[in-house]
């Protein structure tokens, strides 16, 4: 059984969060600040954090960055905002997907339901003989899920090298956002925000492209999606 660590300071939503996971078969446990969000990933190590933005004590995005220092399992972000920015800054600090309030349970549910599809997935490749793709300065190796360019370890989220690993093994193929959130998030159901894949791309270019705004190996096809270039 999955363990869902919820942090809500509102406790109507967390009452609702907490029942929808469980009806689900989920283990869920509850807080309501930040700082004790942080001492409890570290006590219990959860599967997956449901993690609000607006918290007392250390905001949301904080009690992320603290979590990624050490930390691999899913983060939903859960906001009542809809303004870009804080979106953006949520992904930045390595969280894998957001929420933005008000959400019906089907969605909650099946966005938790695929965070932990594809960390599983994770999991079980860390396990598997896979070769290594090479692509000049880049080298991608599967096995490890790590990557290199020039011979420095690039430090990327488990999203970031889902991403990369899934363009990179079929090398000018275009992808549409729809087919990333489906193939790369696990997401069956599609609800309307695509926003998650155009910062991740974002985010991986920073960190693999010499010059993250003129790409040679992640491309944007206008009006399509996105392809990597080998």
């Amino acid at each position: 059984m999955s363990k869902i660590l919820v942090v809500e300071d509102e406790e109507l939503i967390a009452e609702m969060i907490q029942f929808n996971l469980e009806k689900s078969g989920y283990e869920v446990l509850v807080v309501y600040d930040g700082l004790s969000a942080v001492q409890k990933v570290e006590s219990l190590t959860p599967d997956l954090v449901l993690l609000d933005i607006m918290l007392p004590g250390i905001n949301g995005f904080e009690v992320c960055r603290q979590i990624r220092r050490a930390h691999n399992m899913p983060i939903i972000m859960l906001t009542a905002k809809e303004t870009e920015s804080d979106k953006v800054q949520g992904l930045k600090l390595g969280a894998d997907d957001y929420i933005t309030k008000p959400f019906s349970p089907q969605e909650l549910i099946a966005r938790v339901n695929a965070q932990l599809r594809r960390a599983n997935v994770f999991n079980n490749h860390l396990n598997q003989n896979q070769d290594k793709m090479i692509f000049d300065e880049l080298i991608i190796d599967c096995k490890k899920y790590e990557v290199t360019r020039d011979g420095e370890i690039i430090s990327l989220t488990i999203r970031e090298f889902e991403l990369l690993n899934f363009l990179a093994s079929k090398p000018e193929e275009v992808f549409s956002r729809e087919e990333l959130l489906r193939e790369v998030w696990g997401y069956q159901e599609f609800f309307g925000d695509d926003r998650t894949v155009d910062v991740t791309v974002r985010r991986l270019r920073e960190k693999i492209e010499e010059e993250p705004s003129k790409p040679k190996r992640v491309i944007t096809k206008r009006g399509a999606g996105y392809y990597f270039k080998g």
